[in-house]
């Protein structure tokens, strides 16, 4: 698990080191702090073109990181705890920027049963990061700057992105948008992502 662990790090430092050479000149502040409170509906979640999700947009200005961030809304305990079994605590933390979509505790929950109680274990630790790495993007990607389209993930497939009668990505809702760290931004959802080549019933076989 440590080498898939080393494995990812350079995946993602290498993806990072890609994104950090795009252009960062939009310079308006961000300042939501907690989706419960005073993060944007997703329904102003606005759609900035018609074929991809746009880079950029607004630099996030917090105290906190991403982690910090979550860890200081208990709606993401189960999320907060998923990255530090899969020993991303410190990859989360690093200099980003970052997109992170974020599942609730619900969200987690939600879904079958035994899948996330095995997901935590150490020796599915490989599937969880692949899991979670694909609620990432590496690039910063605030709401005014969305469209529909698919989007590479940190994990390295896409998500989808659409903005018809709401904003979703792939199944699930948008439900909060722009939370702001220092390292990136949050939107919030109501689904936990999987990627296409993760089947989770094999997990509870």
């Amino acid at each position: 698990m440590n080498r898939a662990r080393g494995l990812t790090a350079l995946a993602l430092a290498g993806v990072l080191t890609l994104a950090a050479c795009g252009d960062d000149d939009d310079d308006s502040a961000a300042t939501t702090e907690a989706p419960a409170a005073t993060a944007a509906p997703a329904d102003t979640m606005a759609p900035g073109g018609t074929d991809a999700m746009a880079p950029g947009g607004t630099e996030a200005m917090a105290e906190g990181d991403i982690v910090a961030v979550a860890s200081g809304n208990p709606d993401f305990s189960t999320l907060v705890a998923a990255v530090d079994a899969a020993g991303l605590v410190e990859t989360l933390q690093g200099a980003g920027p970052f997109t992170v979509f974020a599942p609730t505790n619900a969200a987690f929950e939600a879904l079958p049963a035994g899948v996330l109680d095995a997901l935590l274990l150490p020796e599915n630790q490989e599937t969880l990061v692949k899991v979670l790495t694909y609620h990432v993007l590496p690039q910063q990607v605030m709401a005014a700057d969305v469209a529909a389209g698919e989007v590479p993930t940190v994990e390295g497939q896409s998500i989808e992105i659409t903005t018809d009668g709401g904003v979703k990505v792939n199944e699930a809702n948008v439900t909060a948008t722009d939370v702001a760290a220092s390292n990136g931004v949050i939107h919030v959802i109501d689904a936990v992502l999987v990627p296409p080549d993760v089947d989770v019933s094999t997990l509870t076989s």
